[in-house]
Formats: C-alpha cells, sequence, structure tokens
C-alpha cells in the first residue's frame, strides 16, 4: 500500500514512524524501536484527546504529556514538529547534535513543549503523579461552582523499563491512595528491553500489581488500533476516583523485517538497509529522508487551530471567574507568574543572640510556617518524618481525598481531609517524593517542598539531581545533617553527603549555622528561580552574636560573621553547627593574642556566584592561615583552606552515642579547634 492509498489514521501514524527512525538513522545514535511501536498510541492521544495548544506551550490549563520512556526521544520530538511546536524539520535532523533543540533524551527548557527531562526511567511516571497532585489541588483551592478555571489532565507514556524501577512502585501506590484521576498512564508493552526480552526478570501481573495499588487497569490487545486505544481512554478519562494504567500491547520495531519484537531495535539505529527494507514493508517511500505527507501535515496542523479555541474559550471562562471573584482570581495569576504575594515575609521570626538555643530543623519549621501564612501555594511534607524533620504546616489541613479519613479521622496536624490541604503525607517513599515534587513545580502554580532525614537523600539524588538539571523551584529540607544524629547511630549520620550535593550544578545547597541563618536561607530560596537545599540539624545551637558582623548575608553565601581587631592573622571558616565552635575558639585565640577572623559559610554556591572582590573581601589571598570546621566530609574544603591551612572534618564513619560526646570524640570542640589554628600558625 503506497502512501497515496493509506487511510489518514495510518499515514499519520506512519509519519511517526518514520520521522522518528530517520532521526536515529541520521544521527547514527539513538532509540528507534519504541517510537515505532508507540506511534500509533502517541498519535491517537496527540490528535484525538490531548488539550494542548502548539502556538501557547505554557498556557496554564493545558494537558500535560510526558515521556516517561525519554530513550524514545524522537517520538515526541516528531510530535512536537507535526502538530505545530516551534520546531522545525532541521531540528529534527540534527537530532543529537552539538547545540540542536533536540537531544537524547528530553530536557525541560530546552525544547518547545517537553514538560519534564526523562530519561532516567521511572522519573517521568513519577513526575506525572506530582503534576496530578498539583492539578487537583488547584482545582480544589480555586474552582468554584460553574467557573472549573482548572481542569486538565495529565498523560504519561511508560514502558517495561518504567514499571521495573521502585520510584514508580512508589509513585504507583501513592498515587492510588491519593486516587488522583486525572492521571492516565499509557504503557507501552513490547515486553523488550536493551538486553533482550522481559521474560529475563519482568514475569509479573503488571495489570494485577497496579489493581492493587488502587489502578483502573484496561488492556489494550492491539496498539495499532486507533479505535482500540480510544476506548481505553475514553474510559480512563471517564474514570474520576482512580488513576488508570493503559496497558497497550506494542511490537518494538514496528514494520522492520529483521528487527520487529527484536531487542537489537531497543537502543540502535535500524541501519540503513534495514530502515529501507522497513519503509518497503509498510508502504513508505525510500527516496526522500524525513518525508511528511501534506495530507498528514494538514492532519497534524490542526492541532493549532483546535488548541487556539480551546485556549480562547479557557480565557473567557477566565475572564467571567476573574470578574466574580477577582482576590482568587489575582491570587492564582500571582501563584502562575510566580510572583510572591506582597508582605510574604510579614510573619518571619526573629531570634536574639541571648534567646535560647534551638536546633536549626525546629527553626526552619517555624520559618516554613511563617512563610507558608503569606505565601499561599507552598505546599509540601516529608517522607513520614513531620516530627522530625518539623515541616508540618500547622493547621493547613492534609492532601488527601475528601472521604478518605473516615468519621472522627483528623488529619496528622490538624485540620480537614481534601485535596485543598496543603501537608502532602507521601510516606516512606523518599523517591517517588523527589519526582513527585520535581512534577508539582513542573506543573506551575505551587512552590512544593520535600524533608527526610540528610542520609536519605542518597535514596532521592536522582531527584534532585534532575531538580537541579531543570531548574525547577523545588525546596528539599533534609534534617538530621551530622554526626550530631548521635544515638541512632552511622547508619543515620551523614558524611559524604553533604559533598555529593554541593557537587550538582545548579543545586543551591545551604548549611546554616543558627535559627537566623535559617531564616535568611528560607528567604533566598522562596526568592530563588531554582532549587534549594537546607541541611539542618537536629541538635540545638547557640544563636550566633551578629554585633560585629561586617556586611552580614547569608544570601551571599559566606560573610563575616566576627572580625578580628585589626588584620587578622588566622580565618576560621565554619558551616552549620560548627560555626559556634569558631567563634568560641576565636576568642579563645584572643586571650592568647592571636587576632582569627570568623567567616559563617553556609552555602558555597552562593559564594562562589560572587564577584571576585567579595570573595577576596570575605576571604583575603593574603591570609594564607585558615582553618575550615564542618562535621562532613573533607571533601572540597581544602579550596578554602588553602596550601597553608588546615581542614577539620570526618572521613569515616560515626558512631551510637550522645550526639555532644560524638562531636567532641571526634574533633568538633573549641579546643581543637584552637589546637588547629596554633599548628597552622606554627605556634
Amino acid at each position: 500500500m503506497s502512501t497515496a492509498e493509506q487511510p489518514l489514521d495510518l499515514l499519520c501514524i506512519n509519519t511517526i514512524r518514520f520521522l522518528s527512525a530517520d532521526g536515529v538513522q541520521n544521527a547514527n545514535s539513538g532509540h528507534p524501536g519504541m517510537p515505532m511501536g508507540a506511534a500509533a498510541m502517541a498519535y491517537t492521544l496527540w490528535t484525538k484527546y490531548l488539550k494542548h495548544n502548539p502556538a501557547d506551550p505554557t498556557w496554564f490549563d493545558r494537558d500535560r504529556f510526558i515521556l516517561s520512556a525519554g530513550h524514545g526521544s524522537m517520538l515526541i520530538y516528531s510530535l512536537l514538529h507535526l502538530t505545530g511546536y516551534d520546531l522545525s524539520l532541521d531540528d529534527l535532523k540534527s537530532f543529537r547534535q552539538w547545540g540542536s533543540k533536540t537531544p537524547g533524551h528530553p530536557e525541560r527548557g530546552h525544547t518547545p513543549g517537553v514538560e519534564v527531562a526523562t530519561g532516567p526511567l521511572g522519573q517521568g511516571f513519577s513526575n506525572a503523579v506530582g503534576m496530578a497532585i498539583a492539578e487537583e489541588w488547584l482545582a480544589a483551592k480555586y474552582n468554584k461552582p460553574g467557573h472549573e478555571i482548572v481542569n486538565h489532565f495529565v498523560y504519561t507514556i511508560c514502558g517495561d523499563g518504567d514499571l521495573m524501577e521502585g520510584i514508580t512502585q512508589e509513585a504507583a501506590s501513592f498515587a492510588g491512595h491519593l486516587r488522583l484521576g486525572k492521571l492516565i498512564a499509557l504503557y507501552d508493552q513490547n515486553r523488550i528491553t536493551l538486553a533482550g526480552g522481559t521474560d529475563l526478570c519482568f514475569t509479573e501481573d503488571v495489570a494485577m500489581r497496579f489493581q492493587s495499588y488502587g489502578w483502573q487497569t484496561i488492556q489494550v490487545e492491539d496498539g495499532n488500533d486507533v479505535a482500540e486505544v480510544s476506548a481505553a481512554i475514553e474510559a480512563a478519562k471517564a474514570e474520576t476516583r482512580k488513576p488508570t494504567l493503559i496497558l497497550v500491547r506494542t511490537h518494538i520495531g514496528f514494520g522492520s523485517p529483521k528487527k520487529q519484537d527484536n531487542y537489537s531495535s531497543h537502543g540502535s539505529p535500524l541501519g540503513e538497509e534495514e530502515l529501507a527494507a522497513s519503509k518497503v514493508n509498510l508502504g513508505w517511500p525510500t527516496t526522500e529522508k524525513f518525508f511528511v505527507p501534506d495530507a498528514a501535515l494538514s492532519h497534524f496542523r490542526s492541532a493549532l487551530t483546535q488548541g487556539g479555541e480551546a485556549q480562547a474559550a479557557w480565557n473567557a471562562k477566565f475572564a467571567a471567574y476573574k470578574a466574580e471573584f477577582p482576590a482568587e482570581a489575582a491570587e492564582l495569576e500571582a501563584a502562575i507568574e510566580g510572583t510572591l504575594p506582597e508582605g510574604w515575609d510579614a510573619h518571619l521570626p526573629t531570634w536574639k543572640a541571648t534567646d535560647k538555643a534551638v536546633a536549626t530543623r525546629v527553626a526552619g519549621g517555624e520559618v516554613l510556617n511563617a512563610l507558608a501564612k503569606g505565601i499561599h501555594n507552598i505546599i509540601g511534607g516529608s517522607a513520614d518524618l513531620n516530627s522530625s524533620t518539623n515541616t508540618a504546616l500547622k493547621g493547613m489541613g492534609d492532601f488527601q481525598p475528601a472521604d478518605f479519613g473516615g468519621p472522627g479521622m483528623m488529619g496528622s496536624v490538624g485540620g480537614e481531609w481534601g485535596y485543598g490541604g496543603r501537608n502532602v503525607a507521601f510516606g516512606v517513599r523518599e523517591h517517588a517524593m523527589g519526582a513527585a515534587v520535581n512534577g508539582m513545580a513542573a506543573h506551575g502554580g505551587v512552590l512544593p517542598f520535600s524533608a527526610t532525614f540528610l542520609v536519605f537523600s542518597d535514596y532521592m539524588k536522582p531527584s534532585v539531581r534532575l531538580a537541579a538539571l531543570s531548574q525547577l523551584k523545588v525546596f528539599f529540607v533534609f534534617t538530621h545533617d551530622s554526626i550530631g544524629v548521635g544515638e541512632d547511630g552511622p547508619t543515620h549520620e551523614p558524611i559524604e553527603q553533604i559533598a555529593g550535593l554541593r557537587a550538582i550544578p545548579g543545586l543551591v545547597v545551604f548549611r546554616p549555622g543558627d535559627a537566623t541563618e535559617t531564616a535568611e536561607a528560607w528567604a533566598f530560596a522562596v526568592q530563588h528561580s531554582g532549587p534549594t537545599l537546607f541541611a539542618l540539624s537536629r541538635q540545638n545551637m547557640p544563636h550566633l552574636d551578629r554585633s560585629t558582623a561586617v556586611e552580614p548575608g547569608v544570601a551571599k553565601g559566606a560573610y563575616i560573621l566576627s572580625e578580628a581587631e585589626g588584620t587578622p592573622e588566622v580565618i576560621l571558616i565554619g558551616t552549620g553547627s560548627e560555626v559556634s565552635l569558631c567563634v568560641a575558639a576565636q576568642a579563645k585565640l584572643k586571650e592568647q593574642g592571636i587576632q582569627a577572623r570568623v567567616v559563617s559559610m553556609p552555602s558555597w554556591d552562593r559564594f562562589e556566584a560572587q564577584d571576585v572582590e567579595y570573595k577576596a573581601s570575605v576571604l583575603p589571598p593574603s591570609v594564607k592561615k585558615r582553618v575550615t570546621v564542618e562535621a562532613g566530609s573533607t571533601m572540597g574544603w581544602h579550596k578554602y583552606a588553602g596550601d597553608e591551612g588546615a581542614v577539620i572534618g570526618i572521613d569515616h564513619y560515626g558512631a551510637s552515642a550522645p550526639g555532644e560526646l560524638i562531636m567532641k570524640q571526634f574533633g568538633f570542640s573549641v579546643d581543637n579547634v584552637v589546637a588547629t589554628a596554633l599548628q597552622v600558625l606554627g605556634k
């Protein structure tokens, strides 16, 4: 059958298949099999159901689409080009090339129409759960009778590999519990992985597993049957109390005579000969690469007209809403634009140097609650650790299905159940939590936070990294930040974690030295456009005396907390709970006639972002005698200590004992800071 004889649906599906396969072949790199097998389901979704406007990829009430199986990126690039996004045919031809808009895996902010960065399997699926949470919360908060201004679906296409990943199992369990009826996952069930068939390692009943999570499951036996896929999507949209998994039986590398249903089509180009044979097999021209039939393009481009009409209808609906509910409309507009409300910092707590010592996790909780009073779209929670991380938003309700709690049940922090609650009980699901808050941030309209112990950042590191890569405005709260954890012992005492997190490009990491620094770090974070991470203490910390501080500014990453009398002979650089040790050591050194400057350095990232003059004013190159103090890995600190300085840290695991004793035993004491400074000075 030639292209001229093919029905329109088949013509469009084959256009997707061969644009994708040509792109991979042209790059001589990539994954052609998934786009060729999933083309029919993607076509059905994008042309018949997806509410979007290619002329305005950020229109707020659009449906969200995530290609979780991001290795099949040519699928989404083909769809974006065909439906009229700002992605040209030349962009498809430069797939995986330097400077192109079509990287090997989808990247948020790089390609118009890509919602989140995917490729690490399971991330996109779990982002979709976060997006569905954001949609439900915003709908509960802002929709009014007769005014449904937030009403859209979240779709994802995932694969066998996605559903093997542990993060997806965490996220699916959570989504089922929350009854996220606007979440629809199409599972590209081609039963092939990079190494071979899924029967090598993945033989469970996936539908039964998802049913046990509380999902609706629908089986599509023929993934090339547009009518069958359509019926499944219709049924998924009709189910409002459960998320839906549509299991679509597909054939990887569909149409390839030798590589269909074979793992060889997963991660390598088909090869010129096999690609030509595939085109002949499906009645596609072999004389022109990146061939797009006029009829297919015209059909795909109707998305521009339909999307424009849908957006115009929504604009009219929002105008009516705004006329009747001006305050709510203004608040939602500000949230969508990322504008902080006037007086957002009015409730921030303050402390004096003479106040009772307090752990920065406790101070952080006070600050977060104060910010939540003034910033109405802060929403988040912890991995079942609210009482330990101090991140419960008091009296602001729990994000749950409205009827979940049953008669007489209360939320974890008071208030009522319902999708309007601002406390999200993520459960012991750190990795899914990280990906979900990323999805919430990517959705827009909310400022999400997550919380757990710093040592468990290892469980969510991939999500933190993707937040930084995508510059998502997410707040990652990690408490119990050092060996000061104490009795819980080395399994719960982070050593290397803070160094690893600081190494992530684009992530701002704060380890504040007291309550005031914690408040200043949060104030920076809510104004910052990217992700911010807080490492907070379990143990109480004294309030730092800022009466002699020179240009204090946590936002600058490091500042002179306590100046020497005259030219400093040595600089003591501390962070977190160890700053107070430096202050006390400065006083002891002064008794011996030695002038020391104390620098608090809560954030390497922010300090490195300052100009040369500022950095030199805090750490003058002429003062080479320096001591850095942090109860964590010494990795990286030598940069600030210099060749003539010393680093006090810990490069081994901790112990189980009272925190104060552990700190002293491992050298985090005033006496050791003094002794090290004297050694550096040769005294």
